[in-house]
């Protein structure tokens, strides 16, 4: 399989402060990485580099590089918009845009895009399916998107952001806030998804990142040192045979 993107000797920095170092990591297509260490390591940090989010902070910087495709998405000629469409990204907690409705929602990517599609009601049925909220929500897509529970919020993002068609999926602990019902349906979509793209995702939940993924990162910041990626591996690989001793006491729940 060939790599859909991929960071190399990747360091980011909050002004003078180094957070993460010397990342060096890739994604395969149709996979999907689990991303797992303690808060504060640098993970979420590093999925924002990963489609541009990261410049948006005041301060920010960084030096490596980042390829998508092979071609380093930081390179001047590089349109961000662009990136943040094919490197699509979900939050922790569900943002829906309260002010639309359900529909609007899904479609609210390519509004901002500029993109066109044949039918809209067939793109919106074919997100909302994948995932899997068509079936509670048919009846009820000109109701606000403030009537949705969590769990039903966050996939209502999760459609908008495959409304636009993305090649990469950034998933930052989108399950933390809820419940198991709806965290089982999540990770359902995830893995119908990785048939299409590469998915990457945050995650403190070690049974989830056994359940979702195909390869594992540990990453770990010791004290006032930049977070880094202490192992990787395929996730079975990580969480019976780890090489590190830091490793095996994370995912065995001695610390973290």
């Amino acid at each position: 399989m060939k790599d859909k993107v991929s960071s190399h000797n990747l360091n980011v920095f909050f002004g003078k402060r180094k957070v993460l170092e010397d990342i060096n990591i890739s994604f395969k297509e149709n996979t999907v990485t689990a991303l797992i260490g303690p808060s504060g390591c640098g993970k979420s940090t590093f999925i924002r580099t990963i489609n541009r989010m990261h410049e948006l902070i005041p301060g920010s910087a960084l030096s490596g590089s980042i390829l998508y495709k092979g071609k380093d998405i930081y390179d001047e000629k590089i349109d961000p918009i662009e990136i943040r469409s094919e490197i699509g990204m979900v939050f922790q907690r569900p943002n829906p845009f309260p002010s639309m409705t359900i529909r609007e929602n899904v479609l609210a990517g390519l509004r901002l895009t500029g993109k066109k599609v044949k039918n809209e009601d067939d793109l919106v049925e074919e997100c909302l399916h994948k995932a899997h909220l068509w079936n509670s929500i048919k009846d009820r897509l000109d109701d606000s998107a403030l009537s949705l529970s969590g769990g039903q919020a966050q996939r209502l993002v999760i459609a908008r952001a495959l409304a636009v068609k993305p090649k990469v999926l950034l998933m930052d602990e989108p399950c933390s806030a809820l419940d198991p019902a709806s965290t089982l349906r999540i990770e359902r979509s995830i893995e119908d998804l990785k048939t299409d793209m590469t998915i990457i995702i945050v995650t403190h939940n070690m049974h989830q990142a056994l359940r979702v993924s195909d390869h594992t990162a540990f990453f770990l910041a010791e004290e006032n040192q930049p977070g880094k990626i202490i192992e990787q591996g395929p996730t079975k690989k990580i969480f019976e045979k780890a090489k590190d001793e830091r490793t095996r006491d994370y995912v065995s729940g001695k610390f973290g």
